[in-house]
């Protein structure tokens, strides 16, 4: 019998600190470290192809000390000192299974595969800050995109046990390295899964569950819905000490649509989190936030969306962790400035990747319009009644011409910027992640600290 330890729990519709006191868990998301993304530092297309293409470009040793000393700037002690003082206690730690094991090794866990992310929650800890360990890449690839590491527009994690296998056996290995440890908040089990089917998920959720919980019986478990935290019909019995995460992203607020509404917005979000409302369980808004134009009277109203998912999430007294915390300057709470080598060298690469549209992350899905729109056309005239799962025939065929057409070439002219850096100059660009080197959103900033100072509604 493992012996019970105080952790954070569930109690009805609330959390209970380690102290057993009620709280509300409420911070970023700390994505683009663990689990790289391409508009987050600036690469293109997913991260296994772009870590490849810079090997190739300055040969292993050099990439190793790069890549490694980016892991080490980008989350450091003052990152957690920042959190902790604006009055945030939430990090929800987006993480790649590759730093656990190798596609060539399956199931055997690297001996060093923890050390970033106990120095980030132990750090975090320090100051007052809880986190979620999210599994965000998963071997084969749980969603259709990049930030499952997804080379294609494929799935295929929920057609092959084997990956399932090694997943089931990956949670184990977390479990038992953070069993005990109150200041993990839980395990958000899988980023954003997608199966069209919607009959492998809830199955595969209650294996895995069950693994876990003989592992680590405490730990409060977070389970994102499928079709990316947005449907929970795949679920029955809800599992004791358990959370149902929705991402909570509004069109408006990604430039997909000109028309807001927040009565809208709000029917979104209590659709969303129907099922935790009638489970009881506690809510939990794993991403939301909208993408910033650098135009600040379009940020202003921007920060207006923002504004109004805070204030619904007060009145439901729902936690949250806005998407995300540091990035080059799309989306981040904190920004590496412009002057930085890293920006310097590729800010121009960023410029032609967005003119491209080859990231799906705050693109019009367009690009080179005479080449993309004729495409489009193309699928819609010949096969007017395709709709393919997840989000339609557009996003299917912006993701094959520009997510990987487009992005893969991207990916190798990326690398060769790496080409003719001496050590001290790769150096340099890693240290343009260290917060020292960064510019806080201060105006998003206030509009957060705000959202924490609101009492919520009981």
């Amino acid at each position: 019998m493992i012996a019970s330890t105080p952790t954070i729990q569930t109690s009805g519709s609330s959390f209970l600190a380690p102290d057993g006191e009620p709280l509300l868990l409420r911070g970023v998301c700390l994505g683009g470290w663990l689990n790289m993304e391409n508009f987050i530092t600036g690469y293109s297309a997913n991260e296994t192809l772009m870590r490849r293409e810079v090997r190739r470009a300055i040969g292993d040793d050099r990439a190793e000390r790069f890549f490694e000393r980016l892991l080490t700037r980008f989350f450091d002690e003052p990152d957690a000192a920042f959190l902790g003082q604006v009055g945030l206690n939430l990090a929800r730690i987006a993480v790649g299974y590759k730093h656990f094991e190798d596609d060539a090794r399956p199931f055997e866990i690297k001996a060093d595969g923890f050390r970033h992310l106990d120095r980030a929650i132990e750090a975090l800890r320090r100051h007052g800050v809880f986190s979620i360990v999210d599994l965000h890449a998963l071997p084969g690839s749980q969603n259709h995109h990049w930030h499952s590491d997804n080379p294609t527009h494929v799935p295929a994690f929920w057609e092959h046990r084997h990956f399932q296998d090694r997943v089931v056996h990956l949670w184990e290995a977390i479990a038992d390295h953070y069993r005990g440890n109150p200041w993990v908040a839980g395990y958000n089990l899988l980023n954003e899964p997608a199966n069209e089917t919607r009959s492998v998920v809830g199955p595969f959720y209650r294996r895995l569950v069950t693994a876990i919980r003989a592992v680590d019986p405490d730990h409060t478990v977070f389970l994102d819905g499928n079709t990316y935290a947005t449907e929970f019909d795949i679920f029955d019995e809800p599992f004791e000490n358990a959370v149902y995460t929705l991402h909570d992203y509004v069109d408006a607020g990604l430039g997909r649509s000109p028309h807001y509404s927040r009565e809208e917005a709000e029917q979104k979000f209590l659709k969303r989190s129907a099922y935790a409302r009638s489970t009881g369980s506690p809510i939990l808004v794993g991403e939301f936030g909208p993408i910033y134009t650098g135009n600040e009277p379009e940020d202003a109203r921007l920060r207006g969306i923002l504004a109004d998912q805070l204030d619904l999430y007060r009145r439901h007294s729902a936690s949250w962790a806005l998407w995300m915390y540091k990035d080059i300057g799309r989306q981040g709470l904190v920004s590496v400035r412009p002057d930085t080598p890293y920006r310097r060298r590729f800010d121009d690469f960023v410029a032609k990747k967005n003119r491209l549209a080859a990231d799906q992350w705050g693109s019009d899905g367009m690009g080179v319009a005479e080449v993309t729109q004729p495409v489009q056309d193309l699928i819609a005239r010949e096969f007017p009644d395709f709709d393919p799962y997840p989000w339609g025939r557009f996003d299917w065929v912006r993701t094959l011409l520009l997510n990987i057409t487009i992005a893969q070439p991207l990916a190798h002219e990326y690398a060769s910027l790496f080409r003719g850096l001496d050590d001290t100059e790769l150096d340099a660009l890693a240290d343009s992640f260290a917060f020292e080197s960064c510019a806080v959103r201060e105006p998003l900033l206030a509009e957060l600290q705000h959202g924490l100072a609101a009492k919520t509604l009981r």
